[in-house]
């Protein structure tokens, strides 16, 4: 007898958590790994955002709250939204869940059926298809090109539909590529979905870390019709350090937030009391921190955008947004499976195989991580790439 349910069986664990852990465990036995993984923020959370946590546990906030989040907090949301992002949600429309990849799943199960198609660009997110098949629907691949900076255009969605079409996916900033759409390319994603009715699953969990004069552009702000068909997922782990806190939102269509509410209520119930305490205080605080936060990345941004277009068989676009490179090692002859594998064997330097974003021929760099540990990674991985 299988005692697993198929769907779940089918599922592949995460490559990133998987490679991250390994680098851990090899660190652990004194081992110099320098450790390209991480897909979180090396800064710690703020200090007042702590200082608002550790108050709410002193004052007793340890209880039960409404499922949805306490109101203060979706009040907070709907307030940022409304100035940051130019759409309008109230309250009720708020779900807070635990942490952003909660809020992708919930979304994904309120929505999608058997049978039901969810068009994802790829490279993606590697969480997104697993999510889709979990709840028995079908991830349809938009297979998107470098030379396009990794971004699917509205033709190639709109080509990608049909008749099983129920959602889209869209991440800017994304994680892998580090690409950011532009106002001009979401709205013609979202007039092809408005002339379908197909549903946006907008992960904008990146949005405050973009460089140089690039725009985020929410893709629910761009029309009321849009806005209808949006369910926009934020959090708090990237802009403010808060990974370990595990709190993220939907804002959605009241439909939908129903759902989702519905959801958590036999699921988890509520996120932690007293963590959203701390949100409170991080939408209400001032946001130098994630500027210096910004800046810091930008530096590392720079420098290894130089170093890797130095390196003659891999070649990267320049990453508009988000912590990360993907390098495409095509030229070296490797997938990206054995290329991790012998660059962590050989070099103890751990990467992301691509093939964990669906794109075999990359491999993953984070700059989560010092400008010291770059550097020395750095070096080991050209030499490797040059003996290759």
């Amino acid at each position: 007898m299988e005692f697993v349910a198929e769907t779940i069986a089918d599922l592949s664990p995460s490559l990133t958590l998987s490679i991250t852990s390994q680098a851990k465990a090899m660190r652990e036995e004194g081992i110099d790994v320098c450790s390209f993984g991480a897909g979180e923020p090396d800064f710690d959370t703020p200090q007042h955002i702590k200082a608002a946590a550790i108050e709410a546990l002193q004052d007793g906030q340890t209880k039960y709250t409404a499922v949805a989040g306490v109101a203060a907090l979706r009040k907070g949301i709907a307030k940022k939204l409304r100035e940051d992002n130019h759409i309008n949600y109230e309250p009720e429309q708020i779900v807070v869940n635990c942490g952003a990849k909660h809020s992708c799943f919930n979304a994904i199960l309120a929505c999608c059926d058997a049978g039901d198609e969810v068009i994802i660009p790829s490279p993606y997110w590697t969480s997104y298809p697993e999510m889709v098949r979990a709840v028995g629907a079908e991830p349809v691949f938009v297979e998107t090109r470098q030379e396009n900076d990794w971004k699917m255009t509205a033709e190639e969605f709109d080509n990608a539909m049909s008749g099983s079409t129920k959602m889209v996916i869209v991440n800017s900033p994304n994680n892998p590529t580090g690409a950011v759409y532009t106002k001009e390319e979401l709205t013609a994603i979202g007039e092809v979905a408005a002339s379908e009715d197909i549903l946006i699953l907008s992960d904008e969990i990146y949005e405050k870390i973009t460089y140089d004069d690039t725009e985020h552009h929410s893709i629910g702000s761009l029309s009321d019709e849009i806005r209808n068909l949006t369910i926009t997922i934020n959090g708090f782990s990237k802009a403010y350090s808060m990974t370990g806190w595990r709190l993220g939102y939907t804002a959605a269509p009241q439909e939908i937030a129903d759902a989702i509410d519905t959801i958590q209520s036999h699921s988890t119930s509520n996120p932690t009391t007293f963590a959203q305490y701390g949100a409170i205080a991080a939408l209400a605080g001032e946001h130098s921190e994630i500027i210096d936060m910004v800046s810091e990345y930008d530096i590392r941004r720079q420098y290894m955008l130089n170093r890797i277009q130095a390196i003659g068989n891999v070649s990267t676009i320049e990453p508009k947004g988000a912590f990360y490179f993907l390098v495409n090692i095509e030229k070296t002859g490797i997938k990206s499976v054995n290329f991790a594998e012998k660059l962590l064997s050989r070099m103890q330097v751990a990467t992301v195989p691509g093939i964990a974003f669906g794109h075999d021929q990359s491999i993953r760099l984070s700059y989560a991580t010092s400008l010291p540990i770059i550097k020395e990674g750095l070096d080991r991985f050209e030499e490797f790439c040059k003996a290759h």
